[in-house]
């Protein structure tokens, strides 16, 4: 079954071009013109994959982001021309699963819509009927749940990877480069942030009643451990 697509982009031109070139490779794709238009139609359906432009009239990509998160885990592709880390952070501080600056090239973002669909279809293929749990936490991959001593914690499709890896390599580092391989689906780059932003938005999401907690070892990466757990 082709995967569906939401172009949410102002920038007609651009639209066309990047829902002729994803059709191309078998990706459904449909389109809206400001975030009204593409909340309203993600409210109407399911979608694989939200491609999301910054700058746009009306309600600006950042807060279509933030309205969407309130009803939807749907992955998001940030699309911006700005060059300030501040929109990537903000971005991923909202929701987001990766961003790609503008002008990109399309070979870049096809890549990138197809590790994201890929991941995201192995989390709900392969990682059937499994339970995940650490300490008071609890992974239920039929449900895509996550609870801490029973109460829900929400987290984003990006979040929940993440987390399952780091509970999946319990105790053991982790770095940021395999982190960013595995789930973001390529290498990590210089001054790139995305890692950082993830962990914490997960830090925030698991404190203060989880027994876990994911600590950075400087210079190298993360390890997820029970709070008890001494520094080695």
């Amino acid at each position: 079954m082709s995967k569906q697509v939401l172009i949410i982009d102002d920038d007609k031109e651009l639209s066309g071009l990047l829902l002729e070139y994803l059709t191309s490779e078998q990706i459904h794709c449909e389109q809206a013109f400001d975030g009204e238009t593409g909340l309203s139609y993600c409210k109407q359906k399911p979608y694989d994959l939200i491609l999301l432009d910054i700058m746009m009239p009306g309600i600006d990509g950042l807060e279509t982001l933030k309205q969407l998160r309130r009803f939807s885990k749907v992955p998001v592709l940030m699309l911006t021309a700005r060059g300030e880390d501040y929109d990537k952070i903000l971005g991923l501080e909202l929701g987001a699963d990766d961003y790609l600056p503008k002008p990109f090239n399309h070979r870049e973002l096809l890549a990138r819509v197809k590790a994201i669909l890929r991941r995201f279809e192995y989390a709900q293929e392969e990682k059937k009927s499994n339970i995940q749990k650490a300490g008071n936490l609890v992974m239920n991959h039929n449900t895509h749940a996550v609870h801490i001593d029973g109460d829900s914690v929400e987290l984003t499709g990006t979040e929940y990877q993440f987390l399952s890896f780091l509970l999946e390599n319990f105790g053991n580092l982790v770095s940021k480069d395999e982190l960013s391989k595995e789930i973001l689906g390529r290498r990590i780059v210089q001054y790139d942030r995305s890692i950082d932003v993830h962990i914490s938005n997960l830090r925030k999401k698991l404190k203060p009643e989880s027994d876990l907690e994911i600590k950075t070892i400087r210079g190298s990466g993360y390890r997820l451990v029970t709070k008890e757990t001494p520094e080695s």
